[in-house]
């Protein structure tokens, strides 16, 4: 069980870490333009915009993906409070996710990937607090 936890872990945090990565890094101009794109749409269903905060969409993006990557490389290799605190981290991130696609009816398919994610990260979570 424990070689399982520790793989997934593993897979978790390089998938978030590069996820993140590919958020903050201008990887080819028809990339980053659809990634800016996203991102202005998700910044006009940011959950705290009934609040009066919008985030500026340029800035959302890299707060998304310094926090990705931060938490992704803490997930791998960070000691076991700070794992747990990124694992925290990275399933509030996808509960906003989730909610943010609910939000701009995107279609099912659209939501895979954050729900896959979201129930491996709570996976994560419930073994490491049973174990």
């Amino acid at each position: 069980m424990a070689l399982f936890l520790c793989a997934l872990r593993s897979l978790l945090g390089v998938f978030f870490a590069l996820t993140g990565a590919a958020k903050l890094l201008q990887v080819s101009a028809p990339v980053s333009q659809q990634m800016k794109a996203l991102f202005e749409q998700f910044a006009e269903v940011f959950p705290l915009k009934l609040f009066g905060y919008q985030p500026d969409p340029i800035n959302y993006q890299r707060a998304v993906g310094w926090l990705e990557l931060l938490a992704g490389l803490l997930l791998v290799g960070g000691p076991p409070v700070l794992r747990a605190i990124s694992n925290l981290l990275l399933i509030l991130l996808m509960m906003g996710a989730v909610f943010t696609l609910v939000v701009l009816q995107e279609s099912l398919s659209t939501y895979i990937p954050a729900v896959v994610c979201l129930g491996l990260l709570v996976l994560l979570d419930t073994c490491h607090f049973l174990a």
